[in-house]
C-alpha cells in the first residue's frame, strides 16, 4: 500500500499552526457548515432502529437518488434497480474494482491527476493501476476498469460532453466497465458539467457505465457518511451480491437522512452560493499575490501555481510558503506526478478563516 499523503504534511502543519493568529487549514477540504435541518430532522425521526436495514437500501433512498438525479441533471430512465446507497463514496472508489471481479493481470486506468483512492483501489485488488488522460497511450491493452473524474479532484476541470460520449465509446468497444466518479456535479462556477448518466453521453444506454454521487459536499453530509452509486443494472446487481456477503449495508436512519437531504434543493442552493463567495475572495487574494490559477472551473478547490519572476514553483516550495504565513494547503504531487507545480487550495473552510486567509495573501 502507498503510504497515506497527508501523513507527510505534519511538519507544514505545524508550521502553520504556530501563527499568532492560528492556522487556515485548506488543505483537505472538509465541510465546517451546518448539516442541513432536513437532514438532521430525518436522522431524529428515524432514530430507532433495532432491526437489520436492507443492503440493496430503502426504496425510499433509492427512489430519492433516482428523483434527484432526473431533477437536477436531466438523467432519464433509471429505477429501483439501478441504485445502490453507500457508507460513503470512498469506499466504493476503493473497493469496486475488487467487487467486479478485477484482480491479477488486469488493468485499471484513471486520470493523470487523480485522487490517491483510484489507484489504491486498483492495488488492493492485486490489478495493475496506470495513470493516464490519453486512451492513445494506452496502445493494445484493454482495460478491465476505466475511472473518470469530472469535476476533478483536484484540478476543478470539467470534462466537455463530446469528450465523454468518445470515453464511453471507446470502453463499450472494448467491453471496459467505464466509472465516473461525480461527487463534485453539484459544484460548479464556470461550467455545467454532465453526467455519463445523461442520455446525451450515452446514447440512452446506461451498458457497461456506473457512476458515483455524494452527499459529502453538497449537503455537508460528510460525517454521515452518505453516497451511492447508479447505473448499469448487471453492475448493480453485481456488487449488489458482494455487497451482501460483506455485509457492507448503509445504516437505516442515515438512508432517511439521505432521502430527505436529496429531496430538498434549498439548503444546497444556498451553501452553493456561500462556497461562491469564498472562492471568488480567495481566488482574488491567491492571484493578487502571484498565483495562477488553472482549470478549477468546479469543485471545491483552487488548483493553483506560485509563479516568482514567471517561473511556477515547485509544490513543496509553494507549501512552506503558505505554512509560514500560516495557510496549509495540498501539494499537487499528492495527487500524481504532473500536479509537482500546484497546490490543491481548499475553500470549505469557514468565512472568517478564509477572510484570514486573505488577510495574509495580501
Amino acid at each position: 500500500m502507498p503510504d497515506f499523503p497527508w501523513d507527510s504534511l505534519a511538519e507544514h502543519k505545524a508550521r502553520a499552526q504556530a501563527h499568532p493568529d492560528g492556522i487556515v487549514d485548506l488543505s483537505i477540504g472538509t465541510p465546517v457548515d451546518p448539516t442541513p435541518a432536513v437532514a438532521q430532522d430525518a436522522l431524529r425521526a428515524h432514530s430507532g432502529w433495532p432491526g437489520y436495514p436492507v443492503t440493496i437500501g430503502l426504496e425510499r433512498t433509492r427512489q430519492a437518488a433516482v428523483d434527484w438525479l432526473a431533477r437536477r441533471h436531466g438523467v432519464s430512465g433509471l429505477g429501483l434497480e439501478h441504485v445502490i446507497p453507500s457508507i460513503g463514496s470512498k469506499e466504493l472508489v476503493a473497493t469496486l474494482a475488487h467487487h467486479l471481479g478485477v484482480g491479477p493481470g488486469d488493468t485499471v486506468v484513471f486520470p493523470e491527476l487523480a485522487y490517491p483512492t483510484y489507484e489504491v483501489g486498483a492495488v488492493l485488488a492485486g490489478a495493475t493501476p496506470v495513470a493516464t488522460d490519453s486512451l492513445l497511450s494506452l496502445g493494445p491493452t484493454v482495460p478491465a476498469l476505466l475511472w473518470l473524474n469530472s469535476p476533478s479532484n483536484p484540478t476543478g476541470r470539467v470534462l466537455p460532453v463530446d469528450h465523454l460520449r468518445k470515453v464511453v465509446d471507446w470502453c463499450r468497444e472494448r467491453g471496459t466497465v467505464l466509472v465516473s466518479d461525480e461527487c463534485y456535479l453539484e459544484c460548479a462556477w464556470e461550467a455545467e458539467p454532465v453526467s455519463v448518466l445523461h442520455p446525451s453521453v450515452n446514447g440512452g444506454s446506461l451498458d457497461g457505465i456506473l457512476a458515483l454521487h455524494s452527499l459529502s459536499k453538497r449537503s455537508n453530509l460528510a460525517g454521515y457518511r452518505c453516497a451511492f452509486v447508479a447505473g448499469d443494472p448487471a453492475l448493480v446487481a453485481e456488487l449488489l451480491a458482494v455487497r451482501k456477503n460483506l455485509g457492507l449495508i448503509m445504516p437505516g436512519p442515515m438512508q432517511q437522512a439521505m432521502a430527505a437531504a436529496l429531496d430538498d434543493d434549498a439548503h444546497a442552493d444556498e451553501q452553493h452560493a456561500v462556497y461562491a463567495a469564498r472562492r471568488a475572495s480567495l481566488r482574488t487574494a491567491l492571484e493578487g499575490a502571484g498565483f495562477r490559477v488553472d482549470h478549477s472551473e468546479a469543485s471545491l478547490y483552487l488548483w493553483s501555481t506560485r509563479l516568482v519572476d514567471g517561473v511556477e514553483q515547485d509544490c513543496w516550495n509553494t507549501v512552506a510558503w503558505l505554512a509560514d504565513r500560516g495557510i496549509l494547503v495540498a501539494p499537487g504531487s499528492f495527487y500524481g506526478r504532473a500536479g509537482n507545480r500546484h497546490v490543491r487550495v481548499a475553500f470549505t473552510a469557514t468565512d472568517d478563516r478564509i477572510a484570514a486567509a486573505v488577510s495574509r495573501l495580501s
